[in-house]
């Protein structure tokens, strides 16, 4: 099994475009169900990107569109409709791939739709958080942290030093306050989309290659704990 294999999606009444693709070294069958940002699509550059380090180290990947992008609207769907979606999407990878260890996830918005359905008691295996946004914008005081007690699942979470929707004083006393299942990455001088600037010396190429370095560590430590 090499070659990507698109996929089309129930979601209730309708349907999701959605795509696996193997790992491209030996990683022991872990899968990725992969949610994209609020203002992304399932092939935009950063997806592309990040998950083309991911398979590069191993992990299975399952990119996928949530119903309003489907559908060619910008406006994100209610977040039960995007759990829903995650829910359904995973489904089908089970059945369709049955990997031997399921990780929920995504960019920003799709992260915190896959926390919030694992919160819910949704079965996977871990939840491997890209930049999650833990406040909008310049309201820091907006906290969307509410659910993450919650979580009984191992989680591991990397977000930029500059991200402006997860200032780092907040979220380290929002980790701190829960269990050990939470592991915290920093990616240094990286903002909410993984940028750098040119004088911080590393390139996106070289934050994408850190986010799939810990995240396969991360992988394979769940098969081994």
């Amino acid at each position: 099994m090499s070659a990507p294999i698109s996929w089309r999606v129930r979601v209730g009444e309708e349907e999701t475009s959605a795509v696996f693709e193997p790992g491209l070294a030996s990683a022991g069958g872990g899968l990725f169900v992969f949610a994209h940002g609020a203002g992304g699509q399932m092939a935009d550059r950063g997806m592309l990107a990040a998950a083309r380090h991911l398979r590069q180290r191993g992990l299975h990947v399952v990119r996928f569109n949530f119903l309003y992008k489907e559908n060619g609207s910008r406006r994100p769907d209610p977040m039960p409709r995007l759990k829903e979606c995650i829910a359904a999407v995973a489904a089908h990878a089970r059945r369709e791939i049955a990997p031997q260890t399921l990780i929920l996830g995504g960019r920003s918005m799709g992260g915190r739709a896959a926390s919030m359905l694992a919160a819910d008691g949704f079965a996977c295996d871990g939840l491997l958080l890209l930049a999650y946004p833990l406040h909008p914008a310049g309201r820091p005081e907006e906290l969307r942290d509410a659910h993450l007690a919650k979580i009984a699942v191992p989680v591991l979470c990397l977000n930029g030093t500059r991200d402006t929707l997860c200032r780092r004083d907040l979220m380290e006393g929002v980790v701190g306050r829960l269990s050990g299942r939470w592991t915290m990455h920093w990616l240094e001088g990286a903002d909410h989309g993984f940028h750098v600037l040119k004088s911080s010396g590393k390139s996106g190429e070289d934050v994408l290659g850190e986010i799939a370095q810990a995240s396969i560590a991360w992988v394979s430590g769940l098969k081994t704990g």
